[in-house]
């Protein structure tokens, strides 16, 4: 009896792991998805993906007339392939949705379609179209 409950264990582990999927990359990526303009004070968001899957994002802003920081980090949970995670951040009372790969990151729904937006549009860009999709390179 021990041994299959031991066994049961083993497998259920090993499928638990297997689902996480293997990270694409580990470290900090800046990223860009809403463009900001020159002066505003536009947040800057990242992304910092861990050994163990373990996904934070946070945002560092500089008040442009006094020079405060502001920064906020916050835990999106477990890193898996085409995964649609769930960003919080307090402060502003913030919500989205992204998934992202080893390149780009991807503003979506909550079922993982990926938003197309004015405020995507860089300032090139929002003289030719009216949106644009919300992605970002990873940096």
């Amino acid at each position: 009896m021990k041994k299959i409950l031991s066994l049961v264990v083993v497998c259920l582990c090993t499928f638990a792991l297997a689902q996480q999927g293997k990270v694409p990359f580990t470290g900090k990526r800046s990223f860009d998805i809403m463009k900001g303009y020159s002066g505003t004070g536009t947040p800057h968001y990242y992304l910092d993906v861990k050994k163990t899957g373990d996904v934070y994002f946070g945002y560092i802003q500089v008040n442009q007339a006094n020079g405060k920081e502001m920064t906020e980090e916050v835990n999106a949970g477990k890193y898996a392939p085409n995964k649609v995670m769930k960003v919080h951040f307090k402060k502003y009372n913030e919500t989205f949705f992204v998934k992202f790969d080893k390149d780009k990151i991807f503003m979506t729904d909550e079922k993982g379609k990926v938003q197309n937006l004015e405020g995507c549009c860089s300032s090139r860009e929002s003289v030719d179209k009216d949106t644009c999709n919300c992605e970002s390179e990873l940096y």
